[in-house]
Parts: structure tokens; C-alpha cells; sequence
């Protein structure tokens, strides 16, 4: 199967997963699919800058890596329709929302690391793709939390993605002026 075939058939299936609770990016109209296909277009750029990156693999997980944490989809069904490589790393990106909240991100953390490094790439490339301007309602106190966050992230995965280190790294300065 081509890239464009499997970016084709992750692209739909998490859209209409997402789509099906209306999802949209926060505090607008636009579709969550749009995220998912920034977080692939991240993955898309590095790989031509990485070499052995399996780039068919992380596509995958790049465009699926939150419908376990925000759909109905089981991590059977995602297995079933795309395979246990696949399923395994979308769930290690999943946060686990029994978790206490300031526990999730290590936890989730921990487990990308047992992943391969395109699993941290995507972990990488997510992030940079959040770190837009932030929702109107975030308080100063949640943007800050958000860019220490960030930063956690950037430290935890060192030596994941070089070219998408960097890019974060630049992300995060920007973002900066959004606390001031």
C-alpha cells in the first residue's frame, strides 16, 4: 500500500470517529481532523529529515493518536483495523483519565518511552501543533501549566526526533508571549 493509501485510510477513519461526537478543535468550528492531519504534516516534514524513520508507521499513529482518548474506539477495534504495532502506540500516547490529572502526562510519558522513537516523534509533533494560540477561555495560569508541560515533554523525549526537538523548541519560545 502506498503512503498516500494509508494516509488516506487513517485519515478517514479518525475523522469520522471524531466527527461522530462533533468534535471539533477547542474553542472553534473547525473540525478535529484538522489537528490530526497538522500532527501527520509534522511527522510528513521530519521524516524527510530523519533517516530510518519508518514514516508508513508513524503516519498511522500520528492520525489516530487521540481516538482512543477521545472516541468510543477500543483498542481491539483499532488492532483489528489496523494492527498491534499500531493500536499499541496510539494506546501508549493515550492519557489515562483514571489517573489523578498532574500523573497522566508522566505516565504517559513512561509508556511512549518503551515506544519507538516514531512514537516519540508523534509525541513531539503533537505538541508543537498545540502550541498555537491558545483557547480564548485559558487563563494565564493554564498557559503557563500548557508551555511547562511542553517543556517536560521536550526534556522526556531528547534524542527522539532532532528536527522536531527543534521545532518545539521554537514553538515554545513563541508561546511565551501568549502568557505575558
Amino acid at each position: 500500500m502506498s503512503i498516500q493509501d494509508i494516509y488516506q485510510k487513517a485519515i478517514r477513519y479518525a475523522a469520522e470517529k471524531h466527527a461522530e461526537l462533533q468534535q471539533t478543535l477547542p474553542g472553534s468550528i473547525i473540525p478535529y481532523a484538522v489537528h490530526l492531519s497538522n500532527v501527520a504534516m509534522e511527522i510528513l516534514v521530519a521524516a524527510s529529515h530523519t533517516e530510518e524513520f519508518d514514516t508508513e508507521f508513524a503516519i498511522q499513529v500520528a492520525l489516530l493518536h487521540d481516538i482512543l482518548e477521545d472516541t468510543h474506539i477500543t483498542v481491539e477495534e483499532l488492532a483489528n483495523e489496523f494492527g498491534n504495532e499500531v493500536a499499541t502506540s496510539v494506546l501508549a500516547l493515550t492519557k489515562r483519565d483514571v489517573l489523578p490529572k498532574e500523573d497522566q502526562m508522566s505516565d504517559c510519558i513512561s509508556r511512549i518511552k518503551q515506544c519507538g522513537k516514531e512514537v516519540w516523534a508523534v509525541k513531539l509533533a503533537d505538541r508543537i501543533t498545540n502550541l498555537q494560540p491558545p483557547p480564548s477561555h485559558w487563563n494565564k495560569l493554564r498557559k503557563a501549566s500548557y508551555l511547562l508541560e511542553a517543556n517536560y515533554i521536550l526534556k522526556e523525549l531528547h534524542g527522539a526526533n532532532e528536527y522536531l526537538e527543534n521545532r518545539l523548541a521554537g514553538k515554545i519560545v513563541e508561546y511565551q508571549d501568549y502568557i505575558i
